[in-house]
């Protein structure tokens, strides 16, 4: 696990001047690798190298990087594991390569001078985001892992393209222009993410997961586009095409003995390893599984909070108990969580408002003091139908579908607040209530003449993931660019809405939010996440399974849960989905409304000039007051006041003699669904 940074400047660069610049570009990204660093710089070609290093795998010095193959033909900067290296290793030795170390890196420059970059890569099992320059074609290849684990951002400025772990780093080039992209910032506002490809500069892009780009030495901003090497889309249509034909029981020993392999893999280090456990379906199984295949205690962590229904560390204990792990448990206060809310700006690069990137932080704070390695039980939701919205989407399309288009939206007129008489009131009430939680009633009608008008089950999906149901409004000369959930072209032939959502979450959710989350999180202090439920062939074999073995009685992830239960008693795990929260709707009226209130004061949001400060200052007022609950729409706000307030003094961070073009516009900073069906 690393941190990567470079650029390509077509006609050349000065070395000298290069390696002061690429030094801090991954200076600002040391957290990500605080053992080692390295550069390496091709003056004539204009290609410049930098990589931070976490060593895990072969600690000595043939790790270092940036690493040139055995031929010299290659030169990499990589972050990640490829955790099928030695079986690779094993195959290229027998077509005689010779290793000099240890290391994964070496074996994936062997591997691409064996077979070339696009089969080699489809080869790789593993979490990974590179940069290799071919010095023969002249060529500089970037490269991203299927489901989006690790983090890769590029984009041309100044003629020159720039690449980085995180926009911190490409921030650090003196030409950078950080100009906010309004489009992105009012789809930020609806998601609590920026989804792909975007990010919150203009002429930034994220690459895509399962993607590669490459370009020229002698291209000038070059139209480059990322070309995929493995597709989320055929995948699914592919497994929902092929369904899995075996009984349950065949499905259980497939993906018990899938599973256990993808975690066995994933615990090689040569450094100390564990696992977070909150106690639930999914961390629960990866950890079981640990444990079953390794000959000590395996160490796992979890975060308990003082707030009763958010605290999972009780359950956590008694699975950490029964399965015979070295458990550690720390309990956090309040005050101590809002004490990071400072830092969250800086760590998440931009703006990000999943409030669960609190308890997220901590539990990988809590494991880096003992271990450099922790397994997560991410993706399990998403794999097998483990959210509400599954259901209540699934629920409401019934009830919907059926019901011809236009009666449809002559009934959600009627639904809207002030027009619907007490019989159509209390029937919106109903449609909407599953999904609004603790919304007032006319709140809540209005919510159900939206979902009364929705089209499309990818449409529901998105109402559904909203904070902000029209965040261009509040925007100004903003429109929401597309993106998976909008644009048909990119909705799979899959049977049903459940379907339909959790593939939108695969290409959306989990890689832009979860996957963000784990990532910044853990390597914010130096740890490597690792996580074995989105092995690629764990997700292959998830999409091949009827719906049956996911969801059944109202209830998700039936296959995992199969699984859990025969290595955990079902009484230890079984309970309510709690997920992984803070308590953001009391602490806005409480201890954060002072640090809330300066954020959003009126005059400011005014004088800033990025959001229209009527729609916002409403529901502060209506928060404040407890006339309705409106914490997700003002996290998503606050989340951008701060980051943009984080990010004023950026420029300062040009270095060299073109400093000059650094510029950073942060003069110009500045709805979850309905209610918390996330």
């Amino acid at each position: 696990m690393c941190g990567i940074a470079g650029y390509l400047r077509p006609g050349g660069v000065d070395p000298r001047h290069a390696t002061s610049i690429i030094a801090a570009m991954t200076d600002v990204i040391r957290h990500r690798g605080p053992d080692d660093s390295g550069t390496w710089v091709d003056g004539d070609a204009g290609v410049v190298l930098g990589h931070r290093r976490l060593s895990i795998l072969d600690l000595s010095p043939t790790g270092h990087q940036p690493m040139s193959s055995a031929s010299g033909r290659y030169v990499i900067v990589f972050n990640g594991e490829i955790y099928n290296f030695r079986e690779l290793r094993g195959e290229l030795a027998q077509l005689g390569h010779h290793f000099r170390g240890g290391s994964d890196t070496e074996v994936m420059l062997a591997a691409f001078s064996a077979w070339g970059v696009r089969r080699a890569v489809e080869r790789f099992n593993g979490m990974f985001a590179f940069a290799l320059w071919d010095r023969q074609d002249r060529v500089l290849h970037l490269g991203r892992d299927r489901a989006g684990e690790k983090p890769l951002y590029y984009g041309w400025l100044g003629g020159t393209l720039l690449f980085g772990s995180e926009l911190k780093a490409l921030r650090a080039h003196p030409q950078f222009r950080a100009d906010i992209d309004r489009d992105a910032l009012a789809v930020y506002l609806r998601l609590g993410y920026v989804p792909s490809p975007y990010t919150i500069f203009r002429g930034v892009s994220k690459l895509p997961p399962g993607t590669l780009l490459s370009v020229g030495a002698t291209s000038a901003a070059a139209p480059a586009e990322p070309l995929a090497y493995w597709s989320a889309r055929e995948i699914v249509e592919r497994g929902c095409a092929d369904p899995f034909a075996g009984s349950p029981a065949e499905a259980l020993d497939e993906f018990d003995a899938l599973l256990r392999d993808a975690v066995k893999i994933r615990m090689e280090a040569d450094v100390p390893l564990g696992a977070f456990l909150s106690g639930g379906i999914d961390s629960s199984a990866v950890v079981a599984l640990m444990q079953a295949q390794s000959d000590r205690p395996v160490r796992t962590f979890t975060i308990g909070f003082v707030e009763r229904s958010y605290n999972e560390a009780e359950h956590a204990r008694a699975v950490a108990r029964h399965l015979g792990t070295q458990h550690t448990e720390l309990y956090v206060s309040p005050a101590e969580a809002l004490a990071l809310i400072p830092r969250l700006p800086t760590l998440y690069d931009e703006p990000f408002a999943d409030p669960s990137m609190i308890p997220t932080f901590l539990v990988s704070e809590l494991a880096r003091r003992h271990v450099t390695v922790s397994l997560s039980g991410d993706g399990g939701d998403e794999l097998f139908g483990g959210y509400g919205r599954y259901r209540v989407g699934r629920a409401l399309w019934r009830g919907l579908d059926w019901i011809p288009g236009p009666v449809r939206r002559g009934a959600a007129a009627l639904a809207l607040p002030g027009a619907a008489p007490g019989s159509m009131s209390r029937l919106a009430d109903a449609l909407a209530r599953p999904v609004t939680g603790t919304r007032s009633l006319r709140e809540r009608l209005r919510q159900a003449a939206d979902v009364l008008a929705v089209r499309s089950p990818a449409a529901l999906y998105h109402y559904l993931m909203s904070y902000w149901k029209l965040p261009a409004a509040i925007v100004p000369g903003a429109s929401e660019p597309p993106i998976p959930q909008t644009d048909p072209t990119r909705w799979a032939a899959v049977p049903g809405i459940a379907h339909q959502m959790m593939y939108l979450d695969l290409l959306t959710y989990l890689p832009d939010d979860i996957l963000v989350k784990l990532d910044r999180a853990s390597m914010g202090v130096s740890l490597e996440g690792r996580v074995p439920l989105l092995d690629h062939r764990v997700i292959e074999f998830a999409w091949r399974l009827p719906l049956r073995f996911k969801m059944r009685g109202g209830v998700g992830k039936w296959l995992l849960r199969q699984l859990v239960y025969r290595y955990v008693p079902r009484e230890l795990v079984e309970r309510p989905k709690m997920g992984f929260g803070v308590p953001i709707s009391a602490w806005l009226r409480g201890p954060l409304r002072d640090w809330a209130e300066a954020l959003l004061e009126e005059k400011r949001l005014g004088r800033e000039g990025m959001l229209d400060p009527r729609p916002i200052r409403t529901k502060w007022t209506e928060h404040v007051a407890q006339r309705t609950r409106w914490d997700y729409d003002l996290w998503a706000v606050l989340m951008f006041q701060a980051w943009s307030e984080a990010n004023a003094g950026a420029a300062g961070q040009a270095t060299g003699q073109e400093r000059d073009v650094y510029t950073l516009s942060a003069n110009e900073p500045a709805e979850i669904g309905i209610g918390n069906s996330r």
